[in-house]
């Protein structure tokens, strides 16, 4: 007997040209009601981690005149509702001090999928950074089962553009930190990616590309020489960095956000985990603490 399909799979392989959008007009399906804003869950299909502080202060100034015109498209989890579409218009009903707000709760087969088509949908957007958009293809790939020709297709970008973008999540974690908070460009990154295992290296060009604002074919012209340049015998010292990058790495995964240790010279040295806002920081929390019993 062959194994049934996977979710992902068989929508990815329907994926129209055209792009794809959440529905939030109610079926006969779903239940249509407000819920407390408390009760409700960011969506985990949601790659994006910085809003436009601007645009949001629109919007939440519209919310208290208007109200929020357009419901939230929700699904039922354990105890809460997971937001499936309408982070923005979540995030402005908070700021404008709204209790509750009006949602559409979508039933949890249907809810699977629209979770799909919400990753889909925002990854389509432009405004993006690369560590957001590398993620969520990532996702697709791992989670959904799509090739990267079928996740180009979905996002309307070539297969290089998004066989490049998820390549950038091979890079540790301090050059990660780098560029998810713009001291250096995806042009940079892509760069470094050919010394990726040479922690000692990446670190000293990365920070030449950040202290002289360097370009990016001078940073190719810098990796090519030290690719050009003899092998260092290794020592302790070089052991003790691989060492660091294996913790990067591990730190990075569990959290999913990006992480940097650095080393003092006498010992010990610092760890520092880069979070977006206070949801993404409540996050880690409640990660770190672990589920309550």
């Amino acid at each position: 007997m062959s194994r049934p399909a996977r979710v992902g799979r068989g929508l990815a392989s329907l994926i129209p040209d055209s792009a794809l959008e959440v529905d939030a007009v109610p079926t006969d399906r779903d239940t249509l009601k407000k819920i407390p804003l408390d009760e409700l869950q960011r969506n985990p299909e949601q790659p994006r981690e910085v809003f436009d502080k601007d645009k949001l202060a629109e919007l939440t100034d519209s919310i208290r005149v208007h109200g929020i015109l357009s419901p939230l498209v929700v699904r039922k989890g354990e105890g809460r509702y997971i937001l499936i579409a309408g982070e923005r218009r979540m995030r402005a009903a908070a700021a404008a001090g709204l209790t509750e707000v009006p949602v559409i709760v979508r039933e949890a087969d249907e809810a699977k999928i629209q979770l799909e088509l919400a990753l889909v949908e925002n990854l389509q957007r432009t405004d993006l950074n690369p560590l957001e958009a590398a993620r969520g293809f990532r996702r697709l790939v791992h989670d959904y089962g799509y090739t990267q020709d079928q996740v180009a297709r979905a996002v309307g970008k070539n297969r290089a553009t998004i066989a490049n973008a998820i390549r950038l999540l091979n890079l540790p974690g301090f050059a990660l930190a780098a560029l998810q908070d713009g001291r250096i460009t995806a042009g940079h990154a892509r760069a470094l990616l050919r010394i990726a295992n040479k922690e000692d290296d990446l670190r000293r060009i990365l920070h030449q590309i950040i202290t002289s604002e360097l370009s990016v074919r001078q940073v190719e012209k810098l990796v090519e020489e030290q690719l050009r340049a003899p092998a260092i015998p290794a020592t302790e010292h070089h052991h003790r960095e691989n060492v660091m990058e294996y913790a990067e790495r591990l730190f990075q995964e569990a959290l999913q956000v990006a992480v940097s240790i650095t080393p003092r010279k006498k010992g010990g040295g610092r760890i520092q985990i880069e979070y977006s806002d206070d949801e993404e920081l409540q996050r880690l929390i409640t990660l770190v603490q672990g589920e309550p019993t």
